[in-house]
C-alpha cells in the first residue's frame, strides 16, 4: 500500500491490492504529507473494516477505485512507477529509470502502455543499440523490470521487452592497475585527500558513492575493519552493509585523518570542506584529469580502482566468493568478470612443472 501522484489528477492516489487485484483511490489530498497521513487512516480503517470517509470538492468527481487502467500513457505510468521505486531503489537507479523511458518515449513516443507491442520493442533496441551498446542494455534492462510491474499491477497480461532477445555484448576484460601505477598516481595527486581517497579506494574496492558517504562510525580501529553502512541519506547498491577488513595502509590514512580532525561520529570521513560531501563527478572527473597526466593507459577512470582491488585478490588466491562479499555483488556471476585472472594463476602454477 503506498500513494503516488499522476500527471491527471491534482490529488494523490493511494494504491493497495485486494484479493490479488491492483486498486487505486484517490486520497482527496494534494499535500504528500496529509495523504501519507490518509495511507495510514485507510490502513488502520482497513484492519478495523472500517475505511476512512473520502470528502469530495465541487471541482473533482467521485473517486472509483478501479483496476483496468487501459487508457494509461508511459508518462503516467513512468510516473507512477517511479514513486513505486524511490523508498527502496538508489538515486542513479531512479535517474536510470527515467532517463530509460525518456529515450523510449522519444522513439514510440507517448502512446499507451497497452500498446507497445513486440515490433515496437524490438525496433527501439535496435535501432539503439546500433548508436550505443551499453545504453540499449540499460534501457532494455530498466523498462523490462518496469513492465514486468506492470503485469503485476494488472495493466498488461504480458511484457513484450521478455519476448525480445537483446543483441549479444561484447566482453571485454575489465582494466585494472598495479601497486606500483597507484603509487605513480598518487604522485601527481596534489590534495592530500584525493590521495586518501584514491589509496583507500584501491585497498577495499569502495564504490566511490561509499567512499564519499563514509562516516566515523563505519570505522573501528579495535576490529581492524570498516562497515559500510546504510543510512537515512545513504543506501548501498544492493541495500546491504557489509565489513571490509582493513590493511595496514588503509588503517594508516584513516588514523591519521581521526588524529588530525576533531569529529563526531556521523561526520563524512573524507571531505575537502569540513562537513560538506564531496561531490562524486568532482572526484572522477579530478582522477581522470591526473591519469591523463601520468601518460598511463587512458582507459582507466575511477571506478578502475575497485576492479584492481578485486584483481589483486583475484591473482593472489582468493577465491571469487569471498572477491564477491567483499565487494557487495549480489550475485557471482558479476564477480565471474575476474575469473580469467583466475585461469592464468591455474596456468602458472602448471608452468611450475
Amino acid at each position: 500500500m503506498y500513494v503516488v501522484k499522476i500527471p491527471r489528477s491534482k490529488y494523490y492516489q493511494l494504491v493497495y491490492f485486494q484479493d490479488g487485484k491492483r486498486t487505486t483511490v484517490s486520497t482527496k489530498r494534494t499535500n504528500k504529507r496529509e495523504a501519507f497521513r490518509f495511507l495510514e487512516e485507510f490502513s488502520r480503517g482497513n484492519q478495523n473494516n472500517n475505511s476512512p470517509e473520502i470528502k469530495c470538492d465541487e471541482n473533482e468527481p467521485e473517486p472509483q477505485a478501479t483496476t483496468n487502467k487501459n487508457g494509461l500513457t508511459l508518462l503516467e505510468f513512468q510516473d507512477e512507477y517511479l514513486e513505486y521505486c524511490k523508498p527502496v531503489k538508489s538515486i542513479r537507479y531512479i535517474d536510470s529509470i527515467e532517463f530509460s523511458f525518456k529515450q523510449f518515449i522519444i522513439f514510440c513516443g507517448n502512446i499507451l502502455v497497452s500498446e507497445v507491442d513486440i515490433r515496437t520493442v524490438d525496433k527501439f533496441i535496435n535501432s539503439t543499440f546500433a548508436r550505443t551498446q551499453s545504453g540499449a542494455h540499460l534501457y532494455y534492462r530498466s523498462i523490462k523490470a518496469a513492465f514486468n510491474k506492470a503485469i503485476a499491477w494488472n495493466y498488461i497480461e504480458i511484457n513484450p521487452f521478455t519476448k525480445v532477445k537483446f543483441p549479444k555484448l561484447a566482453k571485454n576484460h575489465p582494466v585494472f592497475i598495479t601497486e606500483d601505477e597507484l603509487l605513480i598516481i598518487i604522485a601527481h595527486t596534489p590534495e592530500q585527500h584525493l590521495r586518501d581517497i584514491f589509496t583507500v579506494a584501491f585497498y577495499t574496492g569502495l564504490r566511490l558513492s561509499e567512499l564519499i558517504n563514509m562516516q566515523w562510525d563505519w570505522i573501528d580501529f579495535l576490529q581492524n575493519q570498516i562497515t559500510v553502512k546504510c543510512t537515512d541519506d545513504f543506501l548501498t547498491k544492493n541495500k546491504k552493509s557489509r565489513i571490509i577488513p582493513m590493511t595496514h595502509k588503509v588503517r594508516d590514512i584513516l588514523f591519521k585523518r581521526f588524529n588530525y580532525d576533531s569529529h563526531c561520529h556521523d561526520e563524512v570521513v573524507f571531505y575537502k570542506i569540513k562537513g560538506k560531501i564531496l561531490y562524486p563527478d568532482f572526484i572522477s572527473k579530478q582522477f581522470k584529469k591526473i591519469v591523463r597526466k601520468t601518460n598511463l593507459n587512458d582507459k582507466i577512470h575511477f571506478h578502475t580502482l575497485r576492479h584492481s582491488f578485486a584483481s589483486l585478490l583475484v591473482q593472489r588466491g582468493v577465491s571469487l566468493y569471498v572477491v564477491k562479499e567483499l565487494l557487495g555483488h549480489e550475485d557471482l556471476a558479476t564477480t565471474q568478470i575476474y575469473s580469467h585472472l583466475q585461469n592464468q594463476n591455474l596456468t602458472d602454477a602448471i608452468d611450475l612443472l
